[in-house]
């Protein structure tokens, strides 16, 4: 993978220097936006004691991960800069990335949240044309996370930071149920580094309220890790899954009608929680083969496309047209996957009961901790939930458990299961009247 050097710990941003000269810089591009110049300067201070010139650049506001705040930060680049340091989280780290791609700089993150686990992900998260893509990018030469900064930061990033680790309990099962019914590419190694991360950061969850230096170094290794390990397998497999789709459905939906959207982990920690609950419901279901296949018949996707571009905008566009391609409602590579899970229906419930915890152990977890667990606990409409959930099987090219439950038929049976938050009123949602004639069936 691109990384050299992931420093953690108390103080270690005087190791700054020394890294940065490990790579030939001398003049440093320094990346920063109002909440983080605080960091930043010293981050120039501590560079210009050593000669290390700086040419900081700080968004006057906090930047949305667009186009716009990707083209501001190329154009006002200072070319004499020889290395890039991004002083921030998520969305400062994004677009660095493309920054040091499109510039040929070698880039450092220094982080100042423990929040999301792209720090050490070879991708760009940034919204394209509507739609959150992960565009290939480059991986940061070195990640800086000095903990006196990272405990500083604010609550809810310190817990969007566990949000985003908790995801890894879908994402592996994820994972592994796709290698069994798709053939994909699966790796022990890499799922077990992901499970060992994510114990250690549940086993120190509660200290992050009183920001335990040991709870939030266990948090912000736990997140890198997730990044090492999407770099070793070559996609986003070990560190996301359906619950990270039901996050880029809000985001899209902010973008699409300003719906409101909070921080990535925070959403992801909801949408694992909603996932964790349908896993369930699925995990007690037979199968039926009939069912199934008079589903896939009867499924008008033309109709289901018009239902997207009203819950989505222009952001459902590429989501349409990504069929032609995938084929994941060709009725023949249905009928092959529907008998594979089938046949080992009894091996993915065991799949399932090994990778998930029970629903109400992770709740007690988020209560203990004051999470949000409810799309309405983050000012949303909890009845688009269901749109939310269908729209999900579409958003990228990984079988996940939207994609699962519409091979068994069973898709609106697990979006009934959004409870009480989101049955109630549906048709006044966007796309979902219109996709009253395809329930129906």
């Amino acid at each position: 993978m691109g990384i050299e050097d992931i420093v953690i710990g108390k103080g270690v941003l005087r190791e700054l220097p020394r890294l940065i000269q490990r790579y030939q810089g001398k003049r440093a591009f320094v990346l920063a936006d109002r909440n983080t110049w605080s960091t930043a300067r010293k981050v120039c201070d501590i560079l210009e004691e050593k000669d290390i010139s700086c040419a900081p650049y700080v968004y006057e506001a906090s930047p949305e991960p667009d186009e716009a705040a990707v083209g501001s930060c190329i154009m006002h680049f200072d070319r004499t800069c020889d290395i890039l340091v991004a002083v921030g989280s998520g969305v400062l780290n994004d677009i660095c990335k493309i920054l040091s791609s499109t510039s040929n700089r070698p880039y450092i993150i220094v982080a100042t949240a423990p929040s999301m686990d792209g720090y050490a992900s070879a991708t760009a998260s940034v919204a394209m044309d509507g739609l959150k893509v992960s565009l290939p990018a480059v991986c940061a030469k070195a990640i800086v996370g000095d903990t006196e900064i990272l405990r500083a930061a604010p609550e809810r990033m310190l817990l969007a930071g566990l949000g985003d680790m908790l995801a890894k309990y879908i994402s592996i099962c994820e994972w592994r149920i796709s290698h069994v019914i798709t053939g994909e590419y699966y790796c022990e190694t890499i799922a077990a580094m992901v499970r060992a991360a994510l114990k250690k950061c549940v086993d120190h969850a509660e200290g992050l309220l009183e920001r335990e230096e040991e709870a939030v170094q266990a948090v912000m290794e736990g997140l890198i890790m997730g990044g090492v390990a999407m770099s070793y397998a070559g996609k986003s497999r070990p560190a996301s899954g359906v619950e990270h789709y039901i996050s880029h459905i809000w985001d899209m939906r902010g973008l699409a009608c300003g719906a409101p959207v909070d921080f990535h982990g925070i959403q992801c920690a909801v949408g694992t929680l909603m996932a964790v609950r349908l896993y369930e419901k699925l995990a007690g279901m037979t199968p039926c083969r009939e069912r199934a296949l008079d589903w896939a018949e009867e499924f008008d996707y033309r109709e289901w496309s018009r239902c997207l571009e009203m819950f989505l905008g222009k952001g459902a566009q590429p989501m349409i047209a990504a069929e032609d391609v995938e084929g994941k409602y060709d009725l023949a590579r249905h009928r092959e996957r529907l008998e594979v899970i089938l046949e080992k229906w009894e091996e993915i419930r065991a799949i399932i009961h090994e990778e998930i915890p029970s629903s109400r152990k992770l709740e007690k977890l988020m209560a203990n901790l004051g999470m949000p667990m409810t799309a309405s606990e983050l000012g949303m409409d909890a009845q688009t939930l269901p749109m939310t959930f269908r729209a999900t099987k579409d958003i990228r090219d990984k079988y996940v458990l939207s994609r699962l439950a519409w091979d068994l038929g069973v898709l609106e049976d697990l979006a009934g299961e959004l409870g009480e938050e989101g049955t109630a009123g549906e048709e006044g949602i966007p796309g979902q009247e219109r996709f009253s004639a395809v329930k129906e069936r």
